[in-house]
């Protein structure tokens, strides 16, 4: 192997991750894979594939390496095939069916390598009436009821979550946690299985908790009203003099009564027990903030136990003192990114590499996975 290889850690050192290259959730969560030890081989296809940005800004596929391989070519299934013999785990995002028509799916992935975790990573899942459409996150989170309570304005449309709520959360964490558990089972058992992470079912489990409060009648069904919602004036976002925005969360007693002390309101405190003054109450805690800039909030507010903070811009996060002190973000070859998460006190997962180059490792990753078959490709323009 490499020095660079050998030189990998983490606590998935030594887990090998084939990933037939997509976009989105499924490159996220190889990525997490990476970023903790393991070593991702990507498979990218001649002529490329992806949100058409600059290979070597896509921080999804740092950590990895690639090999480019025609899956439509004669030879192209058998050397993937190659590859899942000595893999530990297979993550595709195809539609349902595809990777059976190109020759990878998993009956035949599995009977090569009967100890594979096939990861499936999928908006609707394998089956089900939209199983075969296509689908974009906003349509997951929108038929699981997320989409539907998130916003200030019961009368007003939702807001969108980026694609936060359900690509990542719903889709490439939960895919994580079943490949991870599946590699388990493999390892005690020696038995592998198909992991089928679904957009929809990711995304629905995340609401539990809400759906546990609508049961016992502690949640509305419908947005702007709820304790977590925005329809609370002390969970909440403010505007500033300078147009900048202050996030509220005083939920308890004590912190609430460390936010109204702080921001100047004593006197409307009791206003909390009473829901026919919370109008009342949101506007004069609205008013306060918009009495000076955020800056100067973030100064009042600073090291208290009042739950407020500015709300960032992404260009703007790295450079909290907390997240600066606690080196969230790292900068590798002058890009600003998320550092691993989450931390390990043995085995810490690292920034290694930056985004791999479509086929840039194929000569290496032959060797360290003697597979001979892979062949030196340069991609297409």
């Amino acid at each position: 192997m490499s020095t660079t290889h050998t030189a990998r850690n983490g606590p998935l050192t030594g887990v090998r991750v084939v990933e037939l290259a997509g976009i989105g959730p499924g490159p996220f969560a190889t990525m997490l894979l990476a970023d903790l030890g393991a070593d991702v081989v990507r498979v990218d296809r001649p002529g490329g594939a992806g949100l058409g940005i600059d290979p070597a800004r896509d921080l999804t596929n740092r950590n990895k390496r690639s090999v480019l391989v025609d899956l439509k070519a004669e030879d192209g299934p058998a050397t993937v095939l190659d590859l899942v013999e000595r893999a530990d785990i297979l993550v595709e995002g195809y539609r349902p069916g595809v990777a059976e028509r190109l020759g990878v799916g998993p009956e035949a992935c599995l009977a090569r390598n009967p100890r594979l975790v096939y990861g499936r990573m999928t908006g609707w899942g394998q089956d089900g009436p939209l199983a075969p459409t296509a689908g974009h996150d906003i349509g997951y989170i929108a038929i699981t009821g997320a989409l539907g309570m998130i916003g200030p304005d019961p009368d007003g449309p939702p807001t969108i979550p980026a694609n936060l709520v359900g690509d990542y959360a719903g889709g490439s964490l939960y895919l994580v946690i079943g490949v991870l558990a599946a590699l388990q089972h493999a390892r005690t058992h020696g038995e592998g299985q198909v992991v089928d992470a679904a957009i929809v079912d990711g995304t629905a489990h995340l609401t539990t908790m809400i759906h546990a409060m609508l049961a016992a009648g502690g949640w509305q069904d419908r947005r702007g009203v709820n304790l977590l919602d925005g329809g609370c004036p002390f969970y909440g976002v403010y505007e500033t003099a300078d147009g900048g925005h202050m996030a509220v969360g005083a939920l308890e007693e004590r912190f609430y009564a460390d936010f109204v002390r702080l921001l100047g309101i004593e006197d409307l405190a009791p206003a909390r027990r009473d829901l026919a003054r919370w109008p009342e109450l949101r506007t004069a805690v609205a008013d306060r903030f918009r009495s000076r800039t955020r800056e100067e909030w973030t100064a009042v507010f600073d090291g208290s136990d009042a739950c407020v903070a500015p709300v960032l811009s992404l260009r703007e996060a790295p450079s909290h003192p907390h997240l600066a002190a606690r080196a969230t973000f790292e900068e590798r070859d002058g890009i600003a990114q998320p550092a691993p998460a989450p931390r390990f006190s043995v085995t810490p997962g690292t920034l290694r590499t930056g985004p791999a180059l479509p086929g840039a490792d194929t000569a290496e990753v032959a060797r360290d996975w003697a597979v001979p078959a892979l062949k030196i490709q340069e991609p297409e323009a």
